[in-house]
């Protein structure tokens, strides 16, 4: 697996290419734990200086369930260790399924000190992405063995299967009756 950390991760470029769409919005959110005002609202609020905090145990979950089944292609966290320290997540594990009941770890991620977005591909094993009703997102330990967790960001992304005829192909109609039909009003 690939992980791209930081610098040269940005989600919202890659759903401007139009190869990709964030589809967390289509979800249902929901958290094993939080204190009251850093919950699912701060962890989806395209802020970065807003974040989810647990309050409990390990591990701590964060579980997104579609109402269909969804194709997935990379998951986005946004994590800052500058700022959270101890309540940074290193080590994390994505596990997919239909239900509560078999959901099964594909993915588990280690991190070092993440400031910035971490890019996590989903692949299934001939490396294309996977359909699924439900996304739980584990983080299993912290740095500095914190008890809970910062998380600032959530982002789903799932392919766009069919992104239509490019605007190019439209912009040699020779006539004029042609041309009137080159844009919409």
């Amino acid at each position: 697996m690939s992980l791209k950390i930081a610098g040269d991760v940005d989600p919202i470029k890659n759903e401007r290419t139009g190869n990709v769409r964030e589809v967390g919005s289509q979800a249902i959110w929901s958290l094993s734990s939080c204190k009251p005002g850093f919950g699912v609202d701060q962890l989806r609020d395209d802020r970065a200086d807003t974040y989810w905090q647990s309050d409990g145990q390990l591990p701590h979950l964060v579980n997104i369930q579609f109402q269909k089944k969804t194709t997935i292609s990379d998951i986005y966290i946004y994590t800052d260790y500058k700022l959270d320290e101890s309540y940074t997540p290193s080590r994390i594990s994505i596990r997919v399924g239909t239900h509560f009941n078999d959901i099964q770890e594909i993915e588990v991620i280690m991190l070092t000190e993440p400031s910035g977005w971490v890019h996590i591909p989903i692949k299934d094993i001939s490396d294309k992405p996977i359909r699924v009703f439900m996304i739980q997102i584990a983080v299993t330990s912290n740095h500095q063995n914190g008890r809970d967790t910062h998380m600032r960001q959530i982002k789903i992304h799932s392919p766009i299967e069919n992104p239509g005829i490019p605007m190019e192909n439209f912009l040699n109609f020779s006539t004029v009756e042609f041309q009137q039909y080159a844009t919409i009003r």
